[in-house]
């Protein structure tokens, strides 16, 4: 009789990998990312347990949307108070805060739940090409398309 493997977080063998956003699509470079968040990509991929990899995004200014995203899309956050509701184009988001456009997009890939809340702390994003993690040997990861 066969067993399902189930990965246990204890032999969990994480690594390090660099994805350059520059020229990329942002919705292809998130479900990617979020992939090797999840750790969709490894053979002892396990649903309720974390065997993602961290990963390193730089150039997050450099980053394409599609058709007319650039102007249409919103980002909206509430401040919870009344009349607390802003809303930033894409546009002046990717200028003032391109960081954040990647993690959103990331985040709204990965599970609503604890997991993903300690998934979400794998990702590292920078607007330019240096990062602070070379002590760790990340790896450069090929985006496919």
């Amino acid at each position: 009789m066969r067993t399902t493997y189930m990965a246990k977080s204890t032999e969990v063998d994480r690594k390090w990998f660099v994805v350059d956003a520059e020229g990329k699509t942002l919705g292809r470079l998130a479900s990617e990312v979020a992939a090797l968040i999840r750790g969709k990509h490894k053979p002892t991929f396990t649903p309720h347990v974390d065997t993602g990899d961290f990963v390193v995004v730089i150039n997050a200014e450099k980053i394409h949307l599609t058709g007319k995203k650039m102007s249409d899309k919103i980002y909206y956050r509430h401040s919870m108070y009344s009349g607390g509701l802003k809303a930033t184009p894409a546009q002046e988001m990717i200028k003032n805060k391109p960081e954040r456009v990647i993690e959103l997009a990331v985040h709204g890939m990965l599970p609503k739940n604890r997991l993903g809340d300690k998934m979400k702390l794998k990702l590292k994003v920078y607007a330019g090409a240096e990062h602070p993690h070379q002590a760790q040997n990340p790896e450069v990861y090929e985006l496919r398309g």
